[in-house]
């Protein structure tokens, strides 16, 4: 059951990016380029007895043919219901997550990148269970994360790519929002 949510949470929930693919050589141009700015982000959702949606808007700029960096702003919501054997809900969690941080990305080859990104967040959780007498129960956390890992990109034309990223959260805080598992991202990344 485990391996279908993350071949499904592989299939719906492909993120959305922009961003600028960098052909020419960067090291040439001195100051402010806005050739290299990046903009984009990601944006997902599930919906079932596990609903996730996620919408992350990210900026940054690529510093050299290798570096590149930026911030980035989180923002999701995700409820999971548990069920008895007759159907009927007896537990439901609700959690929201906002907040944000950094990123950066070293690329060893034009095509692959190792990318780290430590976060912030503040979860709010809230669990509502429906045996008599019904009851709930609420809390709110910041939340530090270190999402560590590496990507491919594939352009597919001038000014765009297709990007996959596989990511971890290596501080595993236990109300992080990337449960003890690993990240699957993915997107098409297009230039400006």
């Amino acid at each position: 059951m485990k391996r279908l949510w993350i071949i499904l949470l592989l299939l719906i929930s492909t993120q959305l990016t922009q961003a600028q693919y960098y052909k020419t050589d960067t090291s040439e141009r001195k100051g402010f380029d806005r050739s290299r700015l990046i903009i984009g982000g990601s944006v997902g959702a599930i919906f079932g007895n596990y609903t996730n949606i996620n919408l992350s808007p990210a900026i940054g700029y690529r510093f050299s043919h290798v570096i590149a960096a930026g911030i980035n702003l989180n923002g999701q919501y995700g409820s999971q219901r548990w069920r008895d054997i007759y159907d009927n809900t007896i537990q439901r969690d609700k959690y929201t997550v906002f907040g944000g941080g950094l990123w950066g990305r070293i690329y060893p080859f034009d095509q692959l990148f190792i990318h780290v990104q430590p976060e912030y967040n503040f979860v709010k959780i809230q669990s509502t269970y429906y045996q008599d007498p019904k009851r709930t129960l609420s809390g709110n956390d910041g939340v530090p994360s270190l999402l560590l890992g590496g990507g491919y990109s594939q352009p597919v034309g001038e000014r765009a790519a297709i990007s996959f990223m596989l990511l971890y959260d290596v501080v595993q805080d236990r109300n992080s929002p990337y449960q003890n598992g690993l990240i699957y991202r993915g997107g098409v990344n297009f230039g400006f």
